[in-house]
C-alpha cells in the first residue's frame, strides 16, 4: 500500500502557541541566567531573583507569550497569506535543496536576543508581584542579550541534532 503525498498546510494557531510557549520558556530561563551573570560580570545593577520570584514573573510572562504568538501569526499571515512561501521553504528543505536541520539560524540569533530584552522587561514590570529588587541598566541587558545568543544557537543545534538522530532512526527502521 503506497502512502498518498500529504498536502502541506499552514501551521495552526495551536502550533504557534505551543512553539512560542516552548521557546519562550526556554529563553525565559536562559535569559534570566544571563541577566544574573551580566549584572555580576559588569557590577552594574541589581538582579538575583529566587525561584519563587522567578515563578511569579513567569506567570506574568505567559500571557505576554500568548500575545506574542498570536501577533506573530497575524503578522506572518499578512506577509505570507496562505503560508505559501513557508510551505515552499519546507518543501525545498524536504527535497534537500535548502538546509535540512538548522533552518532558523538567523531566527535563533534574533529570537534569543529579543527574548532576553522581553525577560528583562517582564522582571522589571512584575516587581510588585514578585517582590524582587530589580535594577537592570541597559548595558547589563544588552550584554545578557548578546550572551544569550549562544544559548539560542546551542538550542537550535540541539534541535537539529535531535532531528538528525530521529531521521537516522526512522531511516534504519525501514
Amino acid at each position: 500500500m503506497t502512502e498518498l503525498p500529504k498536502k502541506p498546510v499552514a501551521p495552526s494557531v495551536w502550533i504557534w502557541i505551543g512553539v512560542t510557549l516552548l521557546w519562550g520558556t526556554v529563553f525565559f530561563m536562559t535569559s534570566t541566567l544571563m541577566l544574573k551573570f551580566s549584572v555580576r560580570l559588569l557590577g552594574q545593577g541589581t538582579f538575583d531573583p529566587g525561584s519563587g520570584e522567578g515563578m511569579a514573573v513567569y506567570l506574568v510572562y505567559v500571557p505576554v507569550l500568548l500575545v506574542v504568538a498570536l501577533a506573530s501569526m497575524l503578522v506572518k499571515n499578512l506577509i505570507d497569506p496562505g503560508s505559501l512561501k513557508q510551505i515552499e521553504r519546507h518543501q525545498a528543505v524536504a527535497r534537500g535543496v535548502r538546509e535540512r536541520y538548522f533552518v532558523s539560524f538567523a531566527g535563533s540569533i534574533a529570537t534569543s536576543f529579543l527574548f532576553t530584552v522581553l525577560t528583562a522587561v517582564m522582571h522589571s514590570v512584575a516587581v510588585p508581584l514578585s517582590g524582587s529588587v530589580v535594577e537592570l541598566p541597559a548595558k547589563s541587558v544588552l550584554l545578557a542579550a548578546a550572551l544569550n545568543i549562544a544559548a539560542g544557537l546551542a538550542a537550535s543545534m540541539l534541535v537539529g541534532i535531535v532531528f538528525m538522530v530521529a531521521r537516522a532512526v526512522r531511516g534504519s527502521g525501514r
